[in-house]
């Protein structure tokens, strides 16, 4: 099988049980100002994850521990897996007990526009998940030596735990007490989940390596990834820095805007994550592997065009869905309980603005792991770093003076930062495609192709709207799936006809599936 189907297989596990647990948080918070609280909080720790985590040891220890791991050498792979995991443990400890000591003072910057209970709440609830965030850290460790072996379903698929650790905590608690408290009894719930997904990986990770955490800095390749680390730390966080401006915003806006925009933001990571980062966390270690080779510059432009194919031909249809159906995706996931038709739409109207930058940030995923194979860490942060001065100066006419000037309410502001957002996503996306193409030659998607997909998604989205329009289903989950269903049917059958080569080689995938 396909190395980016079992990322792909474990990301969907992870991502569906995200869904399941939006839509329970959703039936017992709706748009309310604890859910606004909860939000904000279940943000800002999780920047440890995603700096320290997935991002930035995607970018720095797995081009070098693959690469060693590829040569055979297994006993400096041991020494560097090791060493990085103690660093990591440290860095982690400490920036965990500074965070819990300055937590006011990050609510301040953060989310300025909070104040009274909110505000309070907010503050107790970071102080209880930034230890959850520091497990999390070292769980990504685990992620990448794992992936490094070519071990991508547990460490994809572990985060099923964390979820459903929350899940578990609000089912059992969310009839029984009050919002606020079961905020904080979800915040720890977050906490044990993180411990859980951890110590899954921990056995696998024994099996294929014996890393043992330790202090060395003496070694030439830790040397290297700490020395690539810190670019790719800084890209990353220009990238965290963006989506706290969001908070910081929404926080600014009417009560139930953070909240709608998190929510709006989980849905639109599922074909990120799905298909972009699929793609690219399984693209990164082959690549790492070849671009050392004499002939690895050709092996990586034709392995990079295949993957901007591939990625294009599932984001595509994602971002139209997102477009036009989106009052179907957000009902069926969040109308329930405390969330209510109004709160659905005005998800959708979020999750539209986000569609402007889905295939830009799908496709900049595999430009960015493209320039980390080549051990190239700074020309991403360079473009980061434009990208969040687009986004800081776009999103604040976007999110305040746009919405008077257009005579609408102030909380659709919200919709504003996340369009923003996009357009910004998509010239970050051109200066990689260009930095990318001039180091090993021309890639991207032909016009052909891009005509073929998109023509092909907008009919899709015509015929499903037609019949969305004549549906005498009244349960928000049935009339999605069927409007859903039609809609891929109809994508896949246009795609067929126009000759896209992705639509035959899955068809005759599954031909073949069926024969055996």
């Amino acid at each position: 099988m396909n190395k980016a189907v079992f990322v792909a297989v474990g990301i969907l596990l992870s991502r569906l049980a995200g869904l399941v647990r939006i839509r329970v948080f959703a039936h017992y918070f709706g748009l309310s100002p604890v859910a606004d609280a909860f939000m904000a909080a279940f943000r800002i720790p999780n920047v440890l994850q995603n700096l320290f985590g997935e991002g930035a040891l995607s970018g720095s220890f797995i081009p070098v521990y693959a690469g060693l791991v590829a040569s055979s050498d297994r006993e400096q792979a041991d020494r560097v897996a090791g060493a990085i995991g103690g660093l990591l443990a440290a860095a982690v400890s400490i920036l965990v007990a500074v965070g819990v000591l300055a937590t006011p003072i990050l609510i301040t910057v953060i989310a300025p526009g909070y104040n009274g209970e909110t505000r309070a709440l907010t503050i107790t609830l970071v102080r209880i998940l930034f230890p959850g965030a520091g497990l999390l850290v070292l769980s990504a460790w685990c992620l990448g030596i794992l992936n490094s072996h070519h071990r991508f379903l547990l460490s994809y698929t572990a985060p099923v735990l964390w979820n459903a650790a929350m899940i578990a905590t609000l089912v059992a608690f969310g009839g029984a007490v009050a919002p606020p408290r079961l905020a904080v009894l979800l915040a720890w719930g977050s906490v044990a989940g993180s411990l859980l997904q951890l110590a899954v990986q921990v056995p696998s990770v024994r099996r294929v390596a014996r890393a043992r955490l330790r202090w060395d800095v003496t070694s030439v390749h830790v040397r290297t990834v700490a020395r690539n680390f810190v670019p790719v730390f800084l890209s990353r966080g220009v990238v965290q820095v963006s989506a706290y401006i969001d908070t910081m915003l929404a926080s600014w806006l009417p009560a139930g805007a953070v909240a709608a925009l998190s929510n709006a933001q989980l849905i639109y990571t599922l074909p990120v994550s799905l298909f972009g980062m699929s793609v690219a966390a399984a693209e990164l270690p082959a690549m790492s592997g070849e671009a050392a080779a004499a002939s690895g510059i050709d092996a990586v432009r034709i392995r990079l065009q295949a993957a901007l194919r591939r990625v294009a031909y599932l984001v595509v249809p994602s971002a139209v869905a997102f477009l036009a159906l989106g009052d179907h995706i957000t009902g069926a996931l969040l109308q329930t309980g405390r969330f209510t038709a109004s709160d659905a739409q005005y998800v959708w109207g979020i999750l539209a603005g986000s569609a402007v930058g889905l295939l830009a940030s799908t496709l900049g995923r595999l430009y960015s792991s493209t320039c980390y194979a080549l051990r190239d860490t700074r020309t991403p942060l360079r473009f980061a770093i434009i990208r969040i001065a687009i986004t800081t100066s776009l999103g604040y006419v976007c999110a305040f003076p746009l919405p008077r000037w257009l005579g609408m309410p102030p909380a659709w502001g919200a919709a504003g930062l996340t369009a923003s957002a996009g357009l910004a996503g998509w010239v970050e996306f051109a200066l990689l495609r260009r930095a990318v193409n001039e180091r090993i030659g021309w890639t991207g998607l032909p016009g052909a192709l891009v005509t073929s997909l998109w023509g092909a998604a907008f009919a899709a989205a015509l015929v499903a709207w037609a019949v969305s329009s004549r549906l005498p289903l009244e349960t928000p989950l049935a009339r999605a799936v069927l409007v859903l269903t039609v809609y891929g049917l109809i994508y896949l059958a246009a795609t067929a006809v126009l000759g896209v080569a992705e639509t035959t080689t899955m068809l005759g995938r599954l031909r073949g599936s069926r024969r055996r």
